[in-house]
């Protein structure tokens, strides 16, 4: 027998035999890695298909909220886009009538930062986010959930600006010099007649719903002001139209005398609205899901287990 195995049979006989090593764990598996669509997967920017997958995914939550939910939101952004109005027609107060224009454009972004900010429902910006389910789905189902949320949200917004019209027109809140420059603001953002209004609105859609998909790209609140300034301030300074902030525009004119009712809504409000919708559908939501159609379909047949 060989010296090794003789010295292992006495040590064994004794209990002295060698304790073996014990063998070392197996190494743990991998996390599955998690998609995280708040943060660039590479480079410092979101990429189109994470903004459009945060526009989804803010869109699908929306959605489901209860009709009175959707409903305050929506009276609250009605109520607090007035303060565009006010902002501008303030700000022309201070300056020579040749530099009334940019006065306007720099103060009308204010009710967008109010309403943008404290995530209240804007009609307009609708033209995008429940768009973009239903253009990845295409079904029935999601069409219906888009309508019932427009019908709220667009009247509630409504609602709010006629209750902003008659506190800025019908009691003391404001001075003479403030009424008389609200007239003339008013006035001006809410001409054209039909056609012209349509044709405007659709840019006024467009950055409007720009502006929702820039605010969507970012987290940093300062980024996104600059975002709603850089995109809502055009929208008055080229004459475009807005249907909601200028709804009290409209409203004020006619709940102060200053011009009729039907003028108001026919010929501003109803085109307004008409030309936002195609603006936001068409050159947002249609345009940007388009860039990234393929990527999302697939990710909706995975989520729908297809």
């Amino acid at each position: 027998m060989p010296k090794a195995n003789t010295r292992d049979v006495l040590l064994k006989r004794l209990g002295l035999e060698r304790r073996r090593e014990p063998e070392p764990p197996p190494p743990a598996p991998e996390p599955a890695p998690t998609t995280d669509t708040t943060t660039p997967a590479t480079g410092t920017r979101l990429s189109a298909a994470e903004i459009h997958e945060n526009v989804r995914v803010t869109a699908e939550e929306e959605m489901r909220r209860p009709a009175t939910d959707l409903g305050w939101s929506a009276l609250a952004s009605g109520l607090t886009i007035g303060f565009s109005f006010l902002a501008a027609s303030y700000l022309t107060l201070w300056v020579p009538p040749a530099y009334a224009p940019a006065a306007i454009a720099a103060g009308y972004p204010l009710g967008f930062i109010f309403v943008v900010q404290a995530r209240n429902q804007l009609f307009t910006e609708n033209t995008l986010e429940p768009v973009i389910p239903f253009l990845q789905r295409r079904d029935r189902k999601t069409f219906i959930r888009v309508l019932r949320l427009w019908t709220i949200v667009l009247a509630g917004n409504l609602v709010g600006a006629v209750i902003f019209a008659l506190l800025a027109g019908r009691t003391p809140l404001l001075d003479d010099e403030m009424q008389r420059a609200l007239v003339r603001v008013a006035t001006l953002g809410t001409s054209g007649g039909f056609g012209l209004v349509v044709y405007r609105a659709i840019f006024g859609g467009w950055l409007v719903a720009l502006m929702a998909w820039l605010v969507s790209s970012t987290r940093a609140t300062g980024t996104q002001v600059l975002y709603i300034w850089i995109t809502t301030a055009p929208i008055a300074a080229f004459g475009f139209r807005h249907s909601i902030a200028g709804a009290v525009e409209a409203f004020y004119l006619a709940v102060t005398g200053a011009a009729g009712w039907g003028a108001m809504i026919g010929g501003f409000l109803i085109p307004a609205i008409i030309g936002n919708v195609i603006g936001g559908v068409v050159l947002v939501a249609m345009l940007n899901h388009g860039q990234v159609m393929s990527g999302a379909q697939d990710d909706s047949s995975a989520r729908d287990g297809t």
